[in-house]
C-alpha cells in the first residue's frame, strides 16, 4: 500500500548509525505572577508575548504567525508556546553528551530570568499550573491550536486540561534499525506506568489539591481515545514501522498542514486525507505530530510521559533514559524482561498508579521497587563522568519518593501558605542559584 510505504521510507530515512545516537530534549514551563502564582498569559500586560518581544530585541529571530510572535530561535535553541501560554524550551540540534544539553539550558535561564525578575514573575516547573483554572487561560493566537481546542469540545472530558493546564518534559532518542526501533518502542511503552509514576510532579489541579496520583496520565486517558495512551498494536508480533503507519492512517489528524497553509479536517482519516502521488515532507511530519500516544514516533522515538521537572532533576530524567536505551547490555536485557507483556497489562497499571501512585503494583510487583532496579540500571549504563546527573533521581526513589511525594510534605509543613511553600521547589530561579551542578 503506497500511503504505508511513505511513512516506512520516512522511519527508515531516519535510522542513524549508534555511534551518531544523541538526546533531544523538549522543557515545558509555566510563568506566573510572583504574588498570586496565578499564570501569565500570552495577552497580559508584561505577558508572556512581552517576554518573547524582549527576547527579540536581545538577538533572537522572531517566530511569527502573521502580526503574532508565537516563538523564537536562535543559532542553536527553539523556544516555542503551547496553546495556554505554556513556554517550552528545546535545542535546534539534538545533542550526544548531557552536559551539552545542560549548557544550553542555562544559557536560555541565564538570558530569561533576569527579564521575568524584573516583571516579578517565575518561570516553573510542574506538572500541572499551581493556582490558575483553564478558564483563566487564553488560547494563543495559533490557529492549529483553534482548530484543536475546537475538535476536542466533542472529545475528552479533560482535553482541555491538556492543552492548557499541562506542562511537560520530552525526550527524543534515535534508533538505527527497524529491530532496534522496535526494542525501544515497546520497552518505553511496557514501562510506562513506571515513568509516569516516577516522575508525577502534579500535586494541585486547578487550583485544588489533586488527591490521587498521576494527574498527567489521568488526563491523557481522557483526552482522546483516537490518539493518546498506548498505541494498542505495540506489542503485536508484527509490530514495526508499517504497523505505526497503520496506526497513523486510522487516526484523524484533526488538521493538515501543507507548510503553505492549515486545513481543518475534522474526523476524517488520514488514510482518506493523504495523497501518497502528491504530498509534502511538511505535511507528512505535521501528520505525526497530530498524534499523542505516551510513545510517539518522528524522526526519532520520542517519550512523553514526564511531567514538567524543575533543574537540576530535569536532567537526571535525560541520564536516565540515555543509561537505559543507549547501553546495549541494558537494552537487550529490558527487552528480555518485557517479551511476554500485553497492552492489558499496561493499561491496568496506570489505572494502579492514579489510585496508588509509586505504591500501585505492575505485574505484582510494586512500581516503586521497579523504578529503583531502572535507576540502578541507567547509572550502571553513563559514563563515569555522567553519573552525577542521575544522583538527584537516584536518591529520590531510594526514599521510596516521586516529586509528587515530595511536594506533599512541603506542602503538609507549610499547611495554609501551602502553595507558596511548594512552588519555591519548582522554581527554577531558585534552583538554579543552588544547585551544584551549575558548574558545567
Amino acid at each position: 500500500m503506497k500511503q504505508i510505504d511513505i511513512f516506512v521510507d520516512y522511519f527508515k530515512s531516519q535510522e542513524k548509525h549508534p555511534k551518531d545516537f544523541k538526546i533531544g530534549v523538549e522543557f515545558e514551563h509555566f510563568i506566573v505572577d510572583k504574588k498570586t502564582l496565578k499564570s501569565i498569559n500570552y495577552y497580559d500586560k508584561n505577558g508572556v508575548k512581552d517576554t518573547l518581544k524582549q527576547l527579540e530585541a536581545l538577538g533572537w529571530k522572531g517566530i511569527y504567525e502573521g502580526e503574532n510572535i508565537l516563538g523564537l530561535s536562535n543559532e542553536t535553541q527553539v523556544i516555542t508556546l503551547e496553546p495556554g501560554s505554556q513556554f517550552e524550551f528545546s535545542i535546534k540540534k539534538p545533542k550526544r553528551e548531557i552536559r551539552e544539553i545542560e549548557k544550553e539550558y542555562i544559557t536560555f535561564l541565564e538570558e530569561i530570568i533576569p527579564i521575568l525578575n524584573k516583571k516579578d514573575q517565575y518561570l516553573v516547573a510542574m506538572g500541572y499550573h499551581p493556582v490558575s483554572k483553564i478558564q483563566d487561560f487564553n488560547i494563543i493566537p495559533k490557529e492549529r491550536y483553534h482548530y484543536m481546542y475546537e475538535y476536542f469540545k466533542s472529545k475528552g472530558s479533560h482535553a482541555h486540561n491538556m492543552m492548557k493546564g499541562t506542562a511537560a518534559l520530552q525526550v527524543a532518542v534515535d534508533f538505527s534499525s527497524q529491530q532496534d526501533y522496535i526494542k525501544k518502542y515497546r520497552i518505553i511503552s511496557a514501562l510506562s506506568p513506571v515513568i509516569y509514576a516516577i516522575f508525577d510532579n502534579s500535586y494541585y489541579f486547578e487550583g485544588e489539591i489533586w488527591e490521587k496520583h498521576n494527574l498527567r496520565s489521568f488526563i491523557w486517558e481522557n483526552t482522546d481515545k483516537d490518539r493518546s495512551g498506548i498505541v494498542k498494536e505495540t506489542f503485536d508480533e508484527d509490530f514495526g514501522y508499517a504497523k505505526y503507519a497503520q496506526y497513523i492512517l486510522n487516526t484523524p489528524p484533526i488538521l493538515i498542514d501543507t507548510g503553505e497553509k492549515v486545513h481543518y479536517t475534522g474526523n476524517k482519516l488520514v488514510k482518506d486525507i493523504l495523497n501518497p502521488d502528491s504530498y509534502t515532507q511538511e505535511e507528512l511530519e505535521h501528520i505525526l505530530t497530530m498524534v499523542f500516544p505516551d510513545v510517539r514516533t518522528k524522526k526519532y522515538i520520542e517519550i512523553r510521559m514526564m511531567d514538567s521537572l524543575p533543574y537540576p532533576f530535569n536532567l537526571s530524567v535525560i541520564a536516565f533514559w540515555k543509561g537505559l536505551l543507549y547501553h546495549q547490555k541494558n537494552l537487550d536485557l529490558l527487552y528480555d524482561k518485557i517479551q511476554a507483556i500485553k497492552v492489558e497489562e499496561v493499561n491496568e497499571a496506570k489505572k494502579e498508579i492514579i489510585e496508588k501512585g509509586l505504591y500501585g503494583t505492575f505485574r505484582q510487583k510494586e512500581i516503586v521497587e521497579i523504578g529503583k532496579i531502572l535507576v540502578d540500571l541507567a547509572k550502571q549504563g553513563l559514563e563515569s563522568y555522567e553519573i552525577k546527573y542521575i544522583y538527584p533521581l537516584e536518591k529520590m526513589i531510594k526514599n521510596g519518593k516521586n516529586p509528587y511525594l515530595l511536594t506533599k510534605e512541603k506542602a503538609t509543613i507549610g499547611k495554609e501558605e501551602s502553595i507558596d511553600w511548594c512552588i519555591l521547589n519548582h522554581c527554577i530561579e531558585k534552583n538554579i542559584n543552588t544547585s551544584e551542578n551549575k558548574k558545567i
